[in-house]
């Protein structure tokens, strides 16, 4: 079995790779064509959950799945909040074939997943980027989104604010945009075209009244005991996601933000053209994820076939 850490991963995942393979698995979950079980959680008292995300994708022959710990208190020691492993098998057998680093596939495939978002729902003149959050998210984000549209200015929002201007600084330098950072609030909406709330949020980051005509929303926190997004941010949108039955599905697995709202479209739906995207440029759009098995295998899939022709990982036995 050949296993792959979290730096092997990162640099044999090539981010345009994995948005353009991104769009026909989604359009294949819309369509009914993958095997995608509902995600299970057990819950660690008041400590944190492990959720379990197999999948199968007849497309590609990939059959996968991933185990993934979500502890928030970790933040406090230093430790990430969000870990995981992601298992290849092979399909015809069931043979565990790989073992991959599955922190590093979460933050790319989700950012990708943005990004894909951002490319379908966002205004075409879109320039002015903020995401809200400072952790692997954000920076992931900002990479994946800045490739999406052309952007003049790149915006860091956090509950601190320094360390918002360190990553600021090296993601401005890195992307070669203008970045200022902002505490959390309206000021640093102002102006946004594209916004990426990527924060384990107890309470809201993204309001309603913060939001002004023609702008694109991405959230992807996912909090089982809060919520990401004001109940007005989202009754002011058009909702988008990547599963219906994913993103509706009772805490901890789906999204408490969409409790009792509206979701007018799957990614999947869009790209085929079975519902509509962005219908004006005055219309806030929101992509809400919740993060979907088929986005892991996708990626764990990408990543197999770049480890086999580069000779990289090591084979061990169990």
């Amino acid at each position: 079995m050949l296993s792959l850490n979290a730096d092997e991963v990162s640099a044999l995942l090539d981010l345009e790779e994995l948005i353009g393979a991104l769009g026909p698995a989604m359009v294949a979950l819309s369509a009914g064509r993958v095997s995608m079980p509902p995600r299970t959680a057990a819950q660690v008292q008041d400590k944190g959950l492990l959720g379990t995300m197999p999948a199968y994708l007849p497309g590609s022959h990939t059959l996968s799945c991933k185990l993934v710990t979500v502890f928030p208190g970790n933040a406090a020691a230093g430790l990430h909040t969000h870990q995981a492993v992601v298992m290849l098998f092979d399909a015809d057998t069931g043979t565990p074939k790989a073992m991959l680093d599955g922190a590093s596939i979460t933050a790319l495939r989700t950012a990708a997943g943005s990004a894909l978002a951002t490319r379908l729902l966002a205004r075409p003149d879109a320039s002015v980027l903020l995401v809200v959050g400072t952790g692997v998210q954000a920076a992931s984000h900002a990479r994946a989104v800045a490739g999406s549209r052309k952007l003049r200015e790149l915006r860091i929002a956090g509950r601190d604010v320094k360390k918002a201007e360190r990553i600021g600084r090296s993601l401005g330098d890195e992307l070669g945009v203008s970045c200022r950072a902002y505490p959390i609030g309206a000021e640093a909406f102002r102006g946004a075209d594209v916004v990426c709330a990527t924060t384990h949020a107890q309470q809201p980051v993204v309001k309603g009244e913060w939001l002004a005509p023609g702008m694109h929303v991405n959230s992807v926190g996912l909090n089982p005991a809060g919520r990401e997004l004001d109940e007005d941010a989202v009754r002011k949108a058009r909702v988008f996601v990547e599963s219906r039955a994913a993103a509706l599905a009772p805490p901890p697995s789906g999204a408490r933000d969409l409790a009792g709202a509206t979701v007018h479209a799957e990614i999947g739906e869009v790209l085929t053209g079975t519902q509509e995207g962005r219908q004006s440029p005055q219309q806030i759009t929101l992509y809400k994820s919740v993060g979907v098995a088929v986005q892991d295998a996708v990626a764990a899939q990408l990543v197999y076939d770049a480890a086999l022709a580069r000779s990289a990982g090591r084979q061990i036995r169990l």
